[in-house]
């Protein structure tokens, strides 16, 4: 890049870092940082020429637990952050309390790593209480949402997902946020939220609705309440709250409660997605249809409309190292099916390759610019029309450009 459009990019950055449009959505600085770090070519070029454009939500941009590339996940302050950086779609994970409250909570069992329960008087209540690393065996602690009431639960404070494995006390263990993220924004309280708190959160930003329903750590049925009860009562919230259902797109790994939904409520289960976890399958790939426990086909004819698997499961590569459509997602566009992906800006640094999330396409992958490059391949050769991001700037700013609503 010539310095004349490179200086141009840092003024448009300085100039919309902090300028939002008028319903209050802003980029941040973000997305040009990126734009700076990718290779020289038509993409890069196209995102450069953009960098003047006004925010705009798009339901594109679906908030992967709020912001937790620096907010605390699933709390009030996270989504609020996602929403305003025009995440049109935003999530709650759905779990549940000792009393049967439906909350937000990406596990029932992750409030060790969450949430400051170990700090308080309710780590004794949890499934394993706080042990403490020694030699060579690791710290250990697990506490479920289920373990306590929603009285209880409403009195922790949300924390950066993480945990010191090596710790020898409690304050120890709390404190093991990677590098590449921050405790900036945890160091006041993170703000928990019930289901039904998230509905009226995600209504008054003005983003529609992603809950999952999450597999409970529990034997089911819990205490007379079953897994259709459970299923049944996610749908119920959004019925009381007046939410018409093609605002909603219920999710679930299980496929069984993504049928239960299209038979059962089939106005929500219309827009309900599948989360495929072929990939804890032995011998599975994405690339060989031998090996899917269903085809596209059939998940179509039972009443699937939306698949959802993970990034490196809709792209591979081709001999010269382009991003190119796998193919399970060209199975899945032949098919009729909608394809929605996770997490972009999930696992860090490209640097190294990025992770688990960019397995398929780490010996393309060198600079965080390739975020974008893994973006554009998503949208214009696997077919997405969603894409869930811990930062959800960057997503907007992509479908902000490509024209994408």
């Amino acid at each position: 890049m010539t310095m004349k459009p490179f200086l141009a990019l840092c003024l448009a950055s300085t100039a919309l870092a902090g300028a939002a449009h008028a319903d209050g959505v802003s980029y941040g600085p973000r997305p040009f940082y990126l734009i700076e770090r990718m290779e020289d070519g038509p993409l890069k070029d196209k995102l450069a020429s953009c960098t003047e454009q006004a925010p705009a939500r798009s339901s594109f941009s679906v908030g992967h637990r709020g912001a937790p590339l620096q907010f605390p996940e699933h709390t009030v302050e996270s989504n609020m952050a996602a929403a305003r950086m025009g995440a049109g779609i935003l999530e709650c994970d759905v779990t549940f309390t000792k009393d049967k409250q439906l909350v937000c909570r990406h596990a029932q069992n992750d409030l060790h790593t969450t949430t400051n329960i170990l700090a308080t008087d309710l780590g004794a209540k949890c499934t394993q209480v706080f042990v403490p690393a020694n030699g060579d065996t690791r710290a250990q602690a697990e506490c479920r949402t289920s373990d306590i009431t929603l009285a209880e639960f409403r009195t922790l404070t949300g924390k950066m997902d993480a945990a010191n494995a090596s710790a020898t006390t409690v304050a120890e263990y709390l404190d093991g946020t990677a590098g590449w993220r921050t405790d900036l924004y945890s160091v006041q309280k993170g703000t928990l939220m019930t289901h039904a708190e998230s509905i009226a959160l995600f209504d008054s930003l003005g983003a529609d609705f992603t809950p999952e329903l999450k597999a409970p750590s529990v034997e089911m049925p819990f205490d007379g309440f079953s897994y259709q009860d459970y299923a049944q009562k996610m749908i119920d919230e959004y019925k009381a709250a007046g939410i018409a259902p093609d605002r909603v797109w219920p999710q679930s790994f299980d496929l069984e409660i993504v049928k239960y939904w299209v038979d059962n409520e089939p106005e929500f289960g219309k827009q309900a997605v599948y989360l495929m976890d072929e990939y804890d399958t032995e011998g599975y790939s994405p690339m060989d249809p031998a090996t899917w426990p269903n085809t596209m086909e059939e998940l179509k004819a039972m009443g699937v409309n939306y698949i959802a698997p993970p990034m490196w499961m809709l792209l591979t590569l081709d001999e010269a190292d382009n991003m190119v459509a796998s193919e399970l997602a060209l199975a899945a566009q032949e098919a009729g099916l909608g394809i929605i992906t996770w997490t972009l800006e999930r696992s860090g640094p490209l640097t190294t390759g990025g992770g688990w999330y960019f397995q398929s396409v780490k010996d393309a992958t060198d600079t965080d610019g390739d975020y974008f490059t893994i973006l554009h391949a998503l949208r214009e050769e696997a077919g997405v029309v969603g894409v869930f991001s811990d930062w959800p700037a960057t997503v907007t700013f992509y479908a902000n450009c490509m024209g994408i609503d």
